[in-house]
């Protein structure tokens, strides 16, 4: 893959036409969303005091895009890449934030690693820029507070009865209004329909407007974009391949397990059904060792079994939700 993304690429990251075709050059960039579970929270690596995933650009160099993309993060951030997988190709022509920036492609990548510091700058949740996607506790309180009356505000201010109705049809099936089942899985479509809309920052920012009224912490150019995208991707995948190991130590209890699924899911599970698919699917082995980290009796470690993806590909299953 990274052979052919090579043989398409130009002999050099910045395109400078002639004046007569174009006055902006276009840059390949390579992007990354590091995401980290510590302590029962989904965490996301950033640079600039957390307004800007890691990124660079792809130089002639670079053995391969993702090498370059290791190098980059690891000298941007001083964390190794583990587990990574290519996200998706960002080239909009308005994603950056002012007219003259020059055209960006970027290549994204999702990337999946333990926190060795708790405390190691650049880590930020990320909760904090989609504050409405953590139902861990019930729906935010930002949703009815905030997004509800916005979104039924920007539905009635359509031109035509049938936009409103469009409009207020989406807006109910997106964000699970009126009754609508949340799906975990709509982050992107979340925050596209605010940005559509004119509720986050980095829409009100390209408008000139102020950017108080914008709802979650705002990124650079497109960035929380490629950050909604990187979630959405791991919260499905995490449904369909163990890839949530990835984020785990080499051993866990199962409650520790649990509450990082729902850390990255943003829902709770229910208790008894989660530790039967362990079981079924046979994804843990118990390693003989107990912890006594909770006030009650000491609980069982476990490991991944890694013979498991060698053995047979893994089924398709839905996270075991909690009633509600």
């Amino acid at each position: 893959m990274a052979s052919l993304f090579r043989e398409a690429l130009p002999p050099a990251v910045s395109i400078m036409p002639g004046s007569q075709r174009a006055s902006r050059s276009v840059v390949v960039d390579l992007i990354a969303v590091l995401a980290a579970v510590t302590a029962g929270e989904p965490r996301v690596m950033t640079v600039a005091k957390g307004s800007a995933l890691p990124s660079g650009p792809f130089e002639l160099a670079h053995r391969s895009l993702q090498q370059g993309l290791r190098d980059w993060v690891e000298q941007q951030t001083h964390h190794p890449l583990g587990y990574v997988e290519q996200l998706y190709t960002f080239a909009d022509k308005d994603r950056a934030d002012a007219d003259t920036a020059p055209r960006t492609i970027s290549i994204s990548y999702l990337g999946l690693t333990r926190e060795h510091d708790a405390a190691e700058a650049g880590w930020h949740s990320w909760y904090e820029y989609f504050p409405w996607e953590d139902h861990r506790a019930g729906p935010p309180p930002v949703i009815a507070r905030v997004l509800a009356p916005a979104l039924a505000a920007w539905a009635e201010d359509a031109s035509t009865a049938g936009m409103r109705s469009e409009r207020r049809l989406r807006a109910a099936a997106t964000f699970a209004l009126d009754g609508a089942r949340w799906n975990e899985e709509l982050t992107l479509q979340r925050y596209e329909m605010l940005y559509e809309a004119g509720i986050v920052a980095e829409r009100l920012r390209r408008e000139g407007h102020s950017e108080a009224g914008g709802a979650g912490r705002s990124m650079i150019a497109d960035h929380r974009r490629i950050l909604a995208t990187g979630i959405a991707r791991l919260r499905a995948k995490i449904k369909y391949r163990p890839v949530v190991f990835e984020l785990m130590p080499p051993t866990f209890t199962l409650l520790q397990l649990q509450r990082c699924v729902e850390a990255i899911a943003g829902r709770t599970l229910h208790k008894q059904n989660f530790r039967r698919l362990m079981e079924q699917q046979e994804l843990v082995e118990e390693t003989g060792g107990t912890t006594s980290e909770s006030l009650g009796r000491p609980a069982k470690l476990f490991r991944f079994r890694h013979a498991v993806v060698e053995e047979r590909a893994l089924a398709g299953t839905k996270l075991p939700l909690a009633p509600t």
